[in-house]
């Protein structure tokens, strides 16, 4: 993709600013671009390497009015205006008919980064509420560094329409509101979290793994937007968290030792999303208007350092403790019983009838046996 911007001779015929910028991406689409070809080169990979036990992640940025949340949710006047999370959804379950050797559960989470604090976005009631009644959600680290998110919670969905009814309950809770550039602004970034376990019949061995689709807000330049109030306290936050996310890409693009994940709550979320054990995927969105081509040039810059990111995923493959601890005793038990029985009879093991009649005709085949071998 490339930008061509001429000098301006008003500001004089000796002007060394740059006048064409080039970049490379796995792929551009265009304004013309259906869903459906997004989701296809975007996330199917995706939903197929959670499905199969790695941990991804797909996540949008962009300025603010550039298509990221429709991206990523879509319209609502049609059907095929479906963005990538309701598709991944559907994807998901798909493939669930079809892959009959594992069995699957599959559990939602919902949760907004609004002002550098977490809500979560689902509640039990499943009622839609205003900002300050959303649970609060708080960050821990155990001992190990492990991140844990206190207070947010995860539904089981049974089904495709379970988990569209997540969705569409968080989005009717999420914080936006009309700005000069965007009528329904996104004023807080979105992790929508699907949650994979498998288990395979006869085996200790469970997979888990998780899909996130992150819809980043918009930055905005304040000079441009004419932001006051709250929306103006809402811009500064969030150029604050993409301006530390921006930190953390180029220490990891960089290889530098220390990362700073800690200085956003978004960047401690989205910590092993971005470098660590995922598979991730960045969609950048840019307005490509005259008036914001250095938004759209900031913004493909920041991609690229994105794609300089080295990650190495693993399947999530662990032994269930407690399918392992029944086997176990199984196999005490039946120890036990074989002890007794070469003690000679000093603790006597009960056989239930089955066992009694199939020793009985055992004996009897032995006995009776007219081959003589």
């Amino acid at each position: 993709i490339d930008f061509t911007i001429p000098h301006d001779l008003r500001e004089g015929y000796v002007n060394n600013s740059r006048e064409r910028f080039e970049f490379h991406f796995n792929r551009v689409f265009d304004a013309d671009t259906l869903q459906d070809e997004v989701f296809d080169g975007v996330a199917r990979a995706a939903v197929l390497n959670a499905l199969d036990g790695y941990n991804s992640t797909i996540f949008a940025y962009g300025q603010t009015g550039s298509g990221k949340t429709y991206t990523m949710t879509g319209g609502t006047e049609r059907y095929e205006d479906r963005g990538i999370i309701p598709r991944a959804i559907s994807m998901i379950y798909q493939e669930l008919n079809k892959r009959v050797d594992f069995q699957y559960n599959i559990h939602i989470s919902y949760m907004e980064i609004y002002c550098e604090q977490g809500y979560d976005l689902i509640r039990d009631d499943e009622n839609a509420m205003e900002q300050d009644e959303l649970p609060r959600v708080t960050r821990m680290e155990d001992a190990e560094g492990n991140l844990h998110l206190v207070n947010l919670s995860a539904h089981l969905a049974q089904s495709e329409a379970d988990a569209l009814n997540l969705l569409f309950l968080g989005d009717v809770n999420r914080s936006i509101s009309e700005t000069s550039m965007n009528l329904v602004s996104s004023r807080s970034h979105c992790i929508f979290t699907i949650m994979i376990e498998a288990r395979q019949e006869s085996t200790a061995v469970v997979r888990r793994s998780k899909l996130h689709l992150v819809d980043l807000a918009g930055s905005e330049r304040v000079y441009k937007s004419g932001a006051e109030g709250d929306t103006l306290r809402e811009a500064k936050n969030i150029n604050l968290s993409l301006h530390f996310l921006e930190q953390v890409i180029v220490a990891l693009s960089e290889r530098r030792q220390h990362v700073p994940y800690r200085n956003s709550f978004m960047t401690s979320v989205l910590r092993d999303s971005l470098g660590g054990n995922c598979k991730t995927a960045m969609v950048a969105t840019i307005n490509p208007s005259a008036a914001y081509f250095s938004e759209a040039i900031s913004t493909c810059r920041f991609a690229q350092r994105v794609a300089c990111i080295k990650q190495m995923a693993q399947v999530n493959e662990e032994l269930d403790p407690n399918v392992v601890i029944a086997r176990l005793k199984r196999e005490v038990q039946q120890l036990k019983e074989e002890l007794a029985y070469y003690r000679g009879g000093q603790e006597a093991v009960e056989l239930t009838e089955s066992e009694q009649r199939r020793a009985r005709e055992a004996v009897e085949g032995f006995v009776f046996d007219a081959t003589g071998e």
